[in-house]
């Protein structure tokens, strides 16, 4: 018959308050950043491009702060032979690429993946986003031309835009904008030279990442990425209202 007044041993009492602890350790986890007891660090993306460092003034005094690259205002003609320039983008975040509609190669699976990306992102949650194709033969790809693509493509009218314009701004728009190759292959007729990347731009026009727009890995971090950002710019609004 056991003895009800036998003590209880040192390691079950350690044993029972160590669990005890670890569920209140556990508890504060769990609610602190909903009672703002704990600043969680937030990991941005980087930026690409040039930097330039400068002086500026927070709370009277003379920090440096960096001055980063943005891709330059643009005039370019969507699929229903409209200008679009960065005025039509202005507080969206871009996902952009360079094609042509003639191309056999890498065009079709970059088109693909744009099309899945935009099936992936479609909810209101993603609405400050679009994605810019543009085309590096504009002598074919006319406005009905990128509008019979892009209707094959079930292109969303209003967030995926088809751009085409003049052969030297689209170059330096992908050369010197973007960063991204964007050429006519002198060596063949009706050839072209372009990047088989996406690129990732911010609401502030600056670039924020590229992706292998032919595989599903390279579509899968630039979602992952864009979720970020997106994380990125309502932090930075929020910040912006507190001043």
């Amino acid at each position: 018959m056991s003895d009800p007044h036998v003590p209880v041993s040192k390691r079950t009492k350690f044993l029972v308050l160590g669990g005890f602890a670890v569920f209140i350790l556990s508890l504060f986890v769990f609610f602190s950043p909903m009672l703002g007891l704990v600043e969680h660090k937030f990991t941005f993306l980087p930026y690409y491009g040039q930097k330039e460092p400068v002086l500026v003034e927070r709370d009277g005094k003379m920090v440096v702060d960096t001055i980063y690259a943005k891709i330059p205002p643009f005039s370019f003609t969507d699929r229903y032979g409209r200008p679009f320039t960065e005025k039509n983008v202005e507080g969206k975040i871009i996902v952009a690429d360079f094609f042509f509609t003639r191309c056999t190669t890498i065009c079709p699976k970059m088109s693909i993946q744009m099309q899945q990306l935009q099936l992936k992102l479609d909810d209101e949650a993603f609405k400050d986003v679009v994605f810019l194709s543009h085309t590096v033969d504009p002598e074919n790809d006319t406005p009905e031309v990128l509008d019979n693509y892009a209707r094959r493509l079930e292109a969303d009218t209003t967030r995926w835009k088809f751009l085409t314009g003049h052969a030297p701004d689209i170059y330096r728009m992908g050369n010197t904008g973007y960063l991204l190759s964007a050429l006519e292959d002198s060596t063949a007729a009706e050839d072209f030279v372009h990047d088989s990347r996406f690129v990732l731009v911010d609401k502030d026009r600056h670039i924020r990442g590229y992706y292998e727009g032919t595989t599903a890995a390279g579509m899968n971090a630039l979602a992952a990425d864009l979720k970020m950002l997106m994380k990125e710019e309502r932090i930075k609004a929020r910040d912006a209202r507190k001043n």
